[in-house]
């Protein structure tokens, strides 16, 4: 069954954020990520969700191959792309409006880094009334002096499992799963 008003929204997976540059590392399992990226985009075309990837535009000073979609990530030519100057991928974007006309209730969830864009998108699509999955194997980050990446993601997968504003809240599923047959309905 296909269920329709979904997106497929892919933040900031990005030539050199993927890939580091001489400043800043690589992402954790960044060949993994691209993988389950490529895994969901199939996916979300075969339900007929929509395909969303949102640059940003610090990445590679906005310009370049560093700052385009990763190379080997499969970017339908019915996709749309947003490029953001913050965080937060619906702030001073016209992401909110586009989802709204085309009447997405469901956002699956993907991209880098953890810690900052996708932790703020996951957070503000709830607070903007969609429900969310976020991939569990589908975002990545790098280490800090801090945490090690995989800390940083595998804390993030719990703290956003269930994360709510009341009305709307995220599921955390991996990208093996039937994500666009969402799940929220059964914890409501």
């Amino acid at each position: 069954m296909i269920i329709k008003n979904q997106a497929l929204l892919i933040i900031d997976a990005q030539q050199e954020l993927i890939e580091g540059n001489q400043n800043q590392k690589n992402v954790f399992m960044k060949d993994k990520l691209v993988d389950n990226i490529n895994l969901v985009v199939k996916k979300a075309l075969k339900s007929e969700a929509l395909v969303i990837f949102v640059r940003d535009l610090d990445v590679s000073e906005g310009k370049g191959n560093g700052f385009q979609i990763h190379q080997n990530i499969n970017v339908p030519e019915t996709s749309k792309i947003f490029d953001k100057k913050a965080t937060n991928a619906f702030y001073n974007t016209k992401l909110k409006s586009y989802l709204e006309a085309n009447h997405v209730k469901h956002l699956v969830i993907m991209g880098c880094k953890t810690e900052n864009c996708i932790d703020t998108a996951v957070r503000s699509a709830t607070v903007n009334h969609f429900d969310v999955t976020l991939v569990k194997d589908g975002h990545s980050t790098s280490d800090t002096s801090t945490l090690s990446a995989e800390q940083i993601i595998n804390h993030h997968n719990e703290i956003l499992h269930g994360h709510d504003n009341m009305d709307h809240f995220s599921v955390v599923r991996s990208a093996q799963e039937d994500l666009f047959d969402p799940t929220h309905d059964n914890y409501r």
